[in-house]
């Protein structure tokens, strides 16, 4: 058994002796999740729940858990891309007698992985610990291997430690099982079937919410106190909200690796890897597209105070100031017409935007549009015609819902 640690001086140097084991690396991101197996196939892993998340921060933790493991008999193995393993008593024990100087400290905010180890002692001593407990390491970012890493990186975009669009979510789908959600709680597929002439007679088959990989966003995560969700099943884990955003029933959707980098009022679908910023309005039924749906692989950012009518889309990335009417659907190939005064307004707060020189209207592709600002995209009713102009509209939320 780890020897108790008495003070700080003796928690430093058993972090720094374990840090110089041969090949030792910091991971980036790790933690101690509660894991739901599977009901006929036990070694199936169906879910992970992390109570906190550990990224790029309190290496001095990490290695408290590396050493807490190798004196409950576990070698961690750092040269892959992530570790994971089973933890036990002895291990909670030895974890338990390292955190000892912060234990009890009322003069310091408790740390909140000693509190993870303070209440899996607790559970240890009632003898519940079982088999439902797993310890994570994430050493690279690279493709998915395991069900625990997968939550692991889906929890630190979903609680904001990383930016949308930046981890390497590759293989994900495939470690992932499609399960049926009840309460929170995944079932096997298989297993329903096996029972279900028993669970139906009896009046005791589960309500299947759904049947996806991806749990809900607020079956993990508890958002800032001025964001709303109105349906959960309107926000995907591995989604991003940040504080403020509003999510309205109906139409709206956001899926994982997607999200919002401010205040934003979501009536419409956020496809995966799609970013929308701060004061914008994705109007009801709208929809940008992710990269799966139409961009060629090219995940699109919707700028700050930009509106997306009723029903439209956006298949290009848009700047800030925008406007997209109710009905349009601008792609990459949608041809736009373009007046002599509209290029010159446009122009005047877009220096990079180019544009032949003409004394008629134009013609010109969406993708010709991307990533500007101030662009308000309109049809004329007389003759069908997507148009665009420099807008003369201010998009602003309402302070009072955001």
């Amino acid at each position: 058994m780890l020897n108790k640690i008495k003070n700080e001086k003796e928690f430093k140097s058993l972090v720094d002796k374990t840090e110089k084991i041969d090949g030792y690396k910091r991971p980036i991101g790790f933690g101690i999740a509660r894991v739901d197996r599977g009901q006929l196939n036990s070694n199936k892993i169906l879910q992970a729940n992390f109570p906190i998340i550990n990224w790029n921060e309190n290496f001095g933790s990490a290695a408290i858990f590396v050493a807490a493991l190798k004196k409950s008999g576990v070698q961690v193995d750092f040269s892959g891309s992530e570790f994971v393993c089973d933890i036990d008593k002895e291990f909670v024990k030895n974890a338990n007698r390292a955190f000892t100087p912060f234990v009890n400290d009322a003069t310091k905010e408790a740390h909140k992985n000693v509190q993870v180890i303070n209440m899996l002692n607790w559970i240890r001593k009632i003898d519940k610990l079982k088999n439902h407990y797993k310890l994570v390491f994430i050493f690279k970012d690279e493709i998915l291997k395991s069900v625990e890493a997968t939550y692991l990186k889906l929890y630190a975009l979903s609680t904001g430690k990383v930016a949308l669009r930046s981890l390497n979510l590759n293989g994900a789908f495939g470690v992932l099982s499609n399960v049926a959600w009840s309460m929170g709680i995944p079932i096997e597929l298989d297993w329903l079937r096996v029972n279900e002439i028993e669970m139906k007679l009896q009046g005791t088959y589960p309500n299947i919410e759904f049947v996806d990989k991806f749990p809900r966003f607020l079956s993990h995560v508890i958002p800032a106190d001025n964001t709303r969700i109105l349906d959960t099943s309107r926000v995907r884990m591995g989604a991003q909200l940040f504080a403020g955003t509003t999510v309205m029933p109906g139409a709206s959707y956001i899926n994982f690796n997607a999200g919002t980098t401010g205040a934003v009022m979501v009536e419409g679908r956020i496809s995966s890897s799609a970013i929308v910023g701060a004061g914008s309005d994705i109007g009801g039924g709208a929809s940008i597209l992710g990269v799966l749906s139409g961009t060629d692989g090219n995940p699109i950012t919707i700028g700050k105070n930009t509106l997306l009518g009723a029903n439209s889309v956006s298949g290009i990335p848009l700047g800030d100031g925008c406007i997209i009417d109710a009905g349009l659907a601008i792609l990459e190939g949608t041809k736009i017409g373009i007046s002599p005064i509209e290029v010159l307004n446009i122009k005047a707060v877009n220096s990079k935007f180019t544009c032949k020189k003409s004394d008629e209207i134009q013609f010109l592709k969406g993708l010709n549009f991307a990533n500007l600002n101030g662009i308000h995209f309109r049809q004329n009713s007389k003759n069908g015609m997507i148009i665009a102009l420099r807008s003369k509209r201010e998009v602003v939320l309402n302070s009072d819902l955001h």
